[in-house]
């Protein structure tokens, strides 16, 4: 059993795909294990609370530095013996030692076509207006292994969204969410607690089912 904490500092949408994938049977035999906020009081907790999921809080306010209260994480998931590490709307960047102690299991999902608009300053309604600027047809998500440059890591799953006459970035947001996040997410999650992702480089492999 994969144990997964998924780390969060809003609402918590992916959350929520995560847990109907989870009640669906469709996680390939992982657990949500925990939920980690960096905020107190933001509805993902109740989420987590209303799928019974423990949930805990490493606020970034407590911490001097990112490297601070990273470290606090690590010692955290580690108490929790956690195996994956899913970063579903934290909005904090995590120094390398969230990478060295998890290579190759932490998952980040980013509202976007990976190499397109992302990277530092590319996260929430950001990321649509500037897809919307520049007058791309077609946006998406990308859900990808997280290393030490931000949106940077090996690419596992992405699916593509039309981007339409009118759209806002609120609008389009939706959409990505709908139509993309909230499926490859909890798909990359599988692929991974079924032990069918490999890593070479950049390449991400799937390998067949059984």
């Amino acid at each position: 059993m994969t144990r997964i904490a998924v780390l969060v500092s809003g609402g918590g949408t992916n959350l929520q795909a995560l847990i109907g994938a989870r009640d669906r049977g469709e996680l390939g035999g992982g657990e949500l294990a925990a939920v980690i906020s960096s905020k107190a009081d933001v509805y993902a907790l109740e989420r987590a609370k209303n799928a019974g999921i423990p949930g805990y809080v490493v606020a970034r306010k407590d911490y001097d530095s990112n490297r601070a209260m990273t470290q606090a994480l690590v010692a955290k998931l580690k108490e929790l013996n956690i195996d994956l590490v899913v970063l579903a709307g934290f909005m904090h960047i995590l120094t390398e030692e969230m990478v060295q102690a998890y290579p190759n299991a932490i998952v980040n999902v980013h509202p976007a076509l990976i190499p397109s608009f992302c990277g530092a300053g590319y996260y929430g309604l950001h990321v649509h207006e500037k897809a919307l600027a520049y007058g791309v047809k077609v946006t998406g998500a990308t859900v990808h292994f997280v290393n030490e440059e931000p949106d940077g890591g090996p690419i596992i799953l992405q699916k593509a969204v039309d981007i339409l006459p009118g759209d806002t970035p609120e609008v389009l947001q939706r959409r990505v969410m709908e139509q993309a996040e909230w499926h490859i997410l909890p798909q990359a999650v599988a692929l991974f607690c079924q032990g069918r992702l490999s890593v070479e480089g950049r390449i991400v492999t799937i390998k067949e089912g059984e």
